[in-house]
Order: C-alpha cells, then sequence, then structure tokens
C-alpha cells in the first residue's frame, strides 16, 4: 500500500499519560478509565478508537450510500469498544451501531452497512483481529 496520508502521534506515559498528534491538533490528557482501576479524568485509548472507528465507518457508509445513490447524510454511527482480559493480556471487542435515516427499506441498509464495512480501513483492520458486531437500527 502506497499510503495517500500517514497520522503521526506520539504518547508519553501510557495510559496515565498525554497523546499528541504531530500537528498539534490533538493533545488529550489520558488517564485509566475507573473500570480499570484509575481516576478516570482523561480519555483512553479505547474512547479514542471508537472515536475513530465511528468517524471512519460513519465515512465508509457516506461512500457506499453515494455510490448506490442512496441518501446517508442522517446517518450515525456509534462504536462501543470493550476491553478485557484475554489469555495472558488484554483483547478488545467492538460493537458499531449503525443508525439508518427513516425512509431507508432495513435490506437496502444492511446491504450498504455490510459493504461498508468491506470499504472502511478500520473494519479491514480489524477482521480476523477482534470480534465486530455490526448492529442496524
Amino acid at each position: 500500500m502506497d499510503a495517500i496520508y500517514t497520522a503521526v502521534a506520539t504518547a508519553t506515559h501510557g495510559r496515565e499519560g498525554r497523546a499528541v498528534s504531530s500537528d498539534g491538533r490533538l493533545d488529550v490528557q489520558l488517564a485509566l478509565p475507573a473500570e480499570l482501576g484509575g481516576d478516570g479524568r482523561g480519555t483512553n485509548p479505547e474512547q479514542l478508537f471508537a472515536a475513530g472507528y465511528a468517524a471512519c465507518f460513519a465515512s465508509a457508509l457516506g461512500l457506499v450510500g453515494r455510490q448506490a445513490k442512496a441518501d446517508l447524510a442522517d446517518a450515525a454511527v456509534t462504536a462501543e469498544v470493550g476491553i478485557g482480559k484475554e489469555g495472558e493480556g488484554f483483547g478488545l471487542a467492538v460493537t458499531l451501531r449503525v443508525e439508518l435515516p427513516e425512509g431507508l427499506d432495513a435490506a437496502t441498509g444492511r446491504k450498504l452497512v455490510d459493504r461498508a464495512h468491506q470499504v472502511c480501513p478500520y473494519s479491514n483492520a480489524t477482521r480476523g483481529n477482534i470480534p465486530v458486531e455490526l448492529v442496524v437500527e
């Protein structure tokens, strides 16, 4: 693959530090969530991954919608990223909740969501690595 764009970010002190993009537009304080024993006073990698995946999938959905001549401008994607013990380490699981516009028939909507899952770079990166559930609402 020849990269068209490369995002660069640096994190210091892991989950209790800070993450900054090379252009300075992203600058977040990181904190371990309370559920994992932290104080939860910052964002965490799972939230960042969820935001990125939701935005990327929404863009992929818009692309396949335009190709199919379907108006998906009012669609919304919510990504839920769970973290838990897996063997000796930790693993992730994702649920993508896709809210489609009223008036779009369910069968067409499901086909477009499935197609977006084939197009989305996050979906392609996670496929076969972590479970991803697609929920069409």
